[in-house]
């Protein structure tokens, strides 16, 4: 079995590629454009109506949403560990830093790379930026209250929810104003942790 995920570089999607390197599982890549003046084919749009990506692909049945596709893959393969099971104490908090992550803090990214889509008026883009700004450092200085001192978002235990944290630290860009990822030390910690992964190195290609 082979999965097919619909790809692009600085997207979600190397979240979820950087999962199949950690589950060691086969896969291959197909290149999609996420710009936002370029159509999406048809073929693409069947399996995802709103023309977004990562989907994933396997056995002829398309899965959408990283938070899903991740959970779905570390429920496929629990021998690799990458997720508490159901009846895992911890399963409950992993769900929640899942649905966080792909709700609250990439909402926050959109208003930022994606403003037009969020105002009826190209005046107001500035104000719903600058929103965005103050939301992701709301949200990263939650994030980092919740670390404290552990080593990863589960405690002691490397999880999906840590690759999900890494990639999404690689969208804070100077260049919308964003905050750094060094002003959270403790999400600093575990993205650097994360980096030093193979399956990171590979995927984000890190010397």
């Amino acid at each position: 079995m082979t999965y097919s995920l619909y790809y692009a570089e600085n997207s979600a999607a190397m979240g979820v590629r950087v999962v199949l390197e950690e589950l060691n599982q086969p896969y291959t890549l197909i290149p999609t454009s996420i710009d936002m003046d370029t159509p999406r084919t048809p073929e693409m749009l069947a399996l995802n109506p709103n023309g977004w990506i990562p989907v994933l692909v396997v056995n002829g049945t398309a899965i959408y949403e990283c938070g899903a596709i991740t959970t779905w893959l570390c429920d496929r393969h629990p021998d690799a560990g990458l997720a508490p099971g159901v009846d895992d104490p911890d399963r409950g908090h992993f769900l929640q830093w899942l649905f966080f992550f792909s709700s609250s803090l990439q909402n926050a990214f959109q208003m930022s790379y994606y403003s037009g889509r969020l105002c009826d008026a190209p005046e107001d883009e500035a104000s719903v930026k600058r929103r965005s700004v103050s939301r992701l450092r709301e949200l990263w200085q939650v994030v980092d209250n919740a670390i404290g001192n552990d080593n990863w978002m589960l405690g002691d235990s490397f999880s999906a929810a840590d690759i999900y944290l890494f990639m999404l630290t690689t969208w804070l860009s100077p260049a919308h104003d964003h905050p750094g990822v060094g002003e959270f030390a403790n999400v600093h910690r575990v993205a650097d942790a994360v980096s030093k992964r193979r399956s990171v190195r590979l995927v984000y290609d890190i010397a």
